[in-house]
């Protein structure tokens, strides 16, 4: 398998896959070994965990620079992922032993019922590119603290970051029968749907997350998705700082080149504010898009990840203009080495258009004029997918009514595209299944058993 830098096409280096013989026998190593790692303490493994913590902050200059290597990450955004990661995992040392103890729920004379969690065994974790270290270290992490072994798959478009992971956790303590990588595309994620894991995290696109689902559902075991978004956001006619809102909207669209699940994929504006906040946001555009070779400091938007992405968002440029779409900026491939693609921002939008209607995942945004709250609603509903949602407003009390008719499974109010470890992260509909992150996603790695104790 070879590695591909999306800078400029070089081939970084070549690995060997494993097969499904490989990752059979990496699956009976880690099932051996699972009990014995669950037989530690929570303290025991937290402590573990705590090492890989510190060891990402010592290495974030290397560990950066291969990140960008892969995937064309901007080196300031680089380190950004791998401090955000560290904050998610503070998070879950300081809360998974609280989350992992055994409740008791009810006790009166001679009885008493507990609820304990126990590790579901060995899990399978088909992670992504776009942010590996973020939607990494939402699942092996709590997944190890609460005694699982993990059979990792980093995407085949960031495995050397994933190989760091890997050396990085096992340095720190964490067994290597317990935290294995599983290296491949897709020939080895299907070697882990045919293997009986214990359970099945995934993290990318609705179809490939469909196809795990319902390849695993015989097995009758946990299924997690982390599927992608047709992500909105609604500005109101109460909005009297159009710059700053002009700003989110910008940096939501556009960070990480829109090669975020929960980037912002579509904008609604009231139509009191329409030509004001299109002038607004094309200044801000001008002044936060520097586009750019990835490891040059300032660089804003570097290549995408996967070239055959750059076909998709040709597709939704053209198919937009040709139904009357206007272009403010972009709109092509960019000419020079590499998979770049132009920001591009497109106007008078429309829900005909693909662009509209059908997830991006890149540098493009279609910003539609709206006549009211109930067409925002209306229009921000349309759609199969349900992530996030975000309105922008000067008053709290405009923005809820809307909020709260929203059919996703995160909302912000003068926010978006944001994840905090504090709060549950799900999806809805097309946008996934079960739930990372907060104690919900503490618990999701274990299964619960009643105790009924009766003196």
């Amino acid at each position: 398998m070879q590695v591909i830098n999306p800078a400029n096409g070089s081939v970084i280096t070549t690995l060997t896959e494993d097969t499904a013989a490989s990752a059979a026998k990496k699956y009976e190593t880690a099932k051996a070994a699972q009990p014995a790692w669950a037989a530690r303490s929570v303290a025991e493994r937290v402590a573990i965990l705590e090492k890989f913590y510190h060891s990402l902050e010592a290495d974030i200059q290397s560990l950066a620079a291969t990140l960008t290597s892969e995937v064309g990450k901007p080196l300031g955004q680089s380190r950004g992922e791998v401090n955000g990661a560290r904050n998610r995992i503070r998070f879950f040392l300081d809360n998974s032993e609280k989350w992992l103890k055994a409740e008791t729920t009810f006790e009166t004379e001679g009885l008493r019922e507990v609820i304990s969690f126990e590790p579901l065994g060995v899990i399978g974790n088909i992670s992504a590119w776009n942010y590996p270290y973020l939607v990494g270290v939402n699942v092996f992490v709590p997944a190890l603290i609460a005694g699982n072994a993990v059979l990792y798959k980093p995407s085949e478009f960031a495995t050397l970051t994933g190989i760091e992971i890997g050396k990085h956790l096992h340095a720190a303590g964490v067994p290597a029968e317990i935290f294995q990588l599983v290296i491949g595309g897709k020939e080895a994620g299907q070697a882990l749907l045919d293997l009986p894991l214990d359970g099945y995290f995934f993290t990318g696109s609705y179809a490939t997350g469909k196809f795990i689902y319902e390849a695993v559902a015989p097995k009758m075991v946990p299924c997690q998705l982390e599927l992608g978004g047709k992500d909105p956001l609604y500005i109101s006619a109460d909005n009297s700082n159009l710059a700053k809102v002009a700003n989110a909207g910008v940096e939501g669209a556009f960070y990480n080149n829109g090669q975020s699940c929960c980037a912002v994929e579509r904008i609604y504006v009231h139509e009191n504010l329409y030509d004001a906040y299109l002038e607004k946001f094309m200044e801000e555009f001008d002044q936060m898009i520097k586009t750019g070779d990835p490891t040059e400091e300032g660089v804003f938007i570097g290549p995408l990840t996967r070239e055959a992405q750059i076909q998709v968002l040709e597709d939704q440029v053209q198919d937009a203009l040709k139904k009357g779409a206007r272009l403010l900026a972009g709109g092509k491939r960019m000419n020079r080495p590499g998979y770049y693609f132009e920001p591009t921002v497109l106007v008078d939008v429309d829900h005909t258009m693909k662009v509209m209607m059908d997830e991006s995942f890149g540098p493009v945004i279609g910003i539609q004029k709206v006549g009211s709250d109930d067409e925002a609603v209306k229009l921000m509903l349309d759609t199969e997918y349900g992530l996030t949602s975000a309105v922008y407003a000067d008053h709290e009390e405009n923005a809820t009514p809307i909020l709260e008719k929203m059919n996703s499974g995160t909302v912000y109010w003068n926010a978006c595209d944001r994840v905090s470890p504090h709060v549950p992260w799900s999806g809805r509909g097309h946008s996934g299944i079960g739930a990372t992150l907060s104690y919900l996603g503490i618990r999701a790695f274990t299964k619960p058993k009643a105790w009924h104790l009766r003196k």
